[in-house]
C-alpha cells in the first residue's frame, strides 16, 4: 500500500532569507577557498598549498548557505506554491484593517511577494530584509509593480542591518523549514520580534504545530533500505543503519498512515524562545487497522490567528500538496499492528552541534496491545 513515488532526502530548502544546500567544496568562491588554503614549503624551498578540508566545508557551507537562495528556481517553487502563497495573501490582504498606515517589517523578504502584499493592504511602510543577493531582483520587482518608496529592501543578516525605525507594528515572515524547524529561520524572526516588535504587535503567521503519525510504507522502504542487501551480488548491509538516520522528504499516500496523529511541538510564536525550538515531547497514538508500521510520518501545520478570520494551512498529507511534503522516518523493523493498538513514545530534537541548521531526532516508540507490550525500538535520526 506504499507510495509509489520516487521519494529523495532532504533537497535542502528553507525559506526566505535562507539557502538550501551548501555548494560542493569544488565550487567554493576564491574568497573562500583561499581562506581555507596555507601554503606549505617543499624540499626545493619552494610551496604548495595545502588545503584544509575541514575548514573548507565549514566555510563553503555558511558562505553559500545565503547565496545560494539567490537562484530564482528556488523563489519560482515556492511562489508556485499555492498553498503557502495564497494563505499568507489572505491573511494580509484580506485584513486591511490590520495593516493600513503600520510598519511592517518581513524577515527573509525574498523576492518580495509578501512585502507587496502588505504595500497592497495599506502599510504606511514596508521593510523587507534578507541575506541573499536575490534582494537585487526584489528590488528591481518592487519597483517595477509601483511600490519603491513604500516597500524598502535591506540586504544582510537581521541581527546586524540597521532600520530605518526604532520599532514596527507587525511582523510576516514565510520562516518554516522541511519538518517545521529544518533549516528554518526561526531564530532570526524571534530576534526581530524581541528587539522590534512594539508591544501588542503582530506576527504572521503566529502558531504552528508538528504533528506524527504511523506510516505503512512496505514498497518504498523495500527500495530504499533493504536495496542494500543486495547490490549487484554485493553485500552492501552495512550502509543499511546509514540509510536508516536520515530522514526522507516527499509525498506520502494519505491512505498509507495508519494511526491517529500526535502533536508533538505547538509553538506560539509571540512566547516561544530559541531554547523551546530544542524540544522533546511523549506522544501516543491509536492504530486504526491491521497492517504494519514501516516508519513515521510528520508534518507541520500554520496558523495565522491575528487575521479577522484565522487563517490555516497544513503540510499534512490529507491536504493539497505543498513544497514542504512530508518527513518519513522509517523504523529497523516492520511490525505487525492490530486496530486498536496504542503506540506510546518520545521524541528529542535538536540543532545539529556543527551546524545548527541540522536536526538531530532521537525516536523511542513502544506498540502495546491492551497491557501488553509486544514491540518497539530507538532509533537517532540526522537531517542533513
Amino acid at each position: 500500500m506504499g507510495s509509489n513515488k520516487k521519494r529523495s532526502s532532504p533537497a535542502k530548502k528553507s525559506p526566505a532569507a535562507a539557502a538550501p544546500a551548501a555548494a560542493p567544496v569544488a565550487a567554493a568562491a576564491p574568497a573562500v577557498a583561499e581562506a581555507a588554503a596555507a601554503p606549505a614549503p617543499t624540499a626545493d624551498g619552494t610551496s604548495t598549498v595545502v588545503v584544509d578540508e575541514e575548514k573548507l566545508k565549514e566555510m563553503s557551507a555558511a558562505d553559500y548557505y545565503f547565496d545560494s537562495y539567490a537562484h530564482f528556481g528556488i523563489h519560482e517553487e515556492m511562489l508556485k506554491d499555492e498553498v503557502r502563497t495564497n494563505s499568507y495573501r489572505n491573511a494580509i490582504v484580506h485584513n486591511k484593517h490590520l495593516f493600513r498606515g503600520k510598519v511592517v517589517l518581513d524577515v527573509g523578504c525574498g523576492t518580495g511577494i509578501l512585502s507587496m502584499f502588505a504595500a497592497q493592504a495599506g502599510a504606511k511602510l514596508v521593510i523587507g530584509v534578507d541575506m541573499s543577493n536575490i534582494i537585487h531582483s526584489a528590488r528591481q520587482i518592487v519597483k517595477d509593480n509601483g511600490f519603491e518608496g513604500k516597500v524598502v529592501l535591506l540586504q544582510g543578516k537581521m541581527e546586524e542591518v540597521v532600520l530605518p525605525v526604532d520599532k514596527v507594528d507587525i511582523i510576516i515572515s514565510e520562516w518554516m523549514g522541511y519538518f517545521l524547524l529544518y533549516e528554518s529561520m526561526l531564530d532570526t524572526v524571534l530576534y526581530a520580534r524581541d528587539r522590534y516588535l512594539v508591544e501588542g504587535g503582530l506576527i504572521f503567521p503566529d502558531r504552528a504545530t508538528i504533528n506524527i503519525a504511523a506510516l505503512e510504507d512496505s514498497e518504498y522502504k523495500e527500495d530504499k533500505i533493504n536495496y542494500w542487501d543486495n547490490v549487484y551480488g554485493f553485500d552492501y548491509s552495512s550502509m543499511k543503519p546509514k540509510a536508516l538516520r536520515e530522514p526522507l522528504v516527499d509525498t506520502v499516500n494519505a491512505q498509507c498512515i495508519i494511526s491517529s496523529p500526535s502533536t508533538v511541538l505547538d509553538i506560539d510564536l509571540y512566547k516561544v524562545t530559541v531554547a523551546d525550538l530544542a524540544f522533546s515531547s511523549d506522544f501516543e497514538m491509536i492504530i486504526k487497522r491491521n497492517d504494519f508500521v514501516h516508519g513515521f510520518v510528520a508534518w507541520f501545520d500554520i496558523w495565522f490567528n491575528a487575521a479577522h478570520k484565522p487563517v490555516f494551512f497544513s503540510t499534512g498529507a490529507h491536504a493539497k500538496y505543498t513544497h514542504w511534503k512530508q518527513t518519513v522516518l522509517y523504523t529497523k523493523e516492520n511490525v505487525a499492528v492490530h486496530s486498536q493498538d496504542r503506540v506510546t513514545g518520545h521524541i528529542d530534537c535538536r540543532p545539529n552541534q556543527k551546524n545548527r541548521r541540522d536536526l538531530d531526532i532521537d525516536l523511542k516508540w513502544t506498540l502495546r496491545r491492551g497491557e501488553a507490550e509486544i514491540g518497539g525500538e530507538e532509533q537517532e535520526y540526522h537531517m542533513c
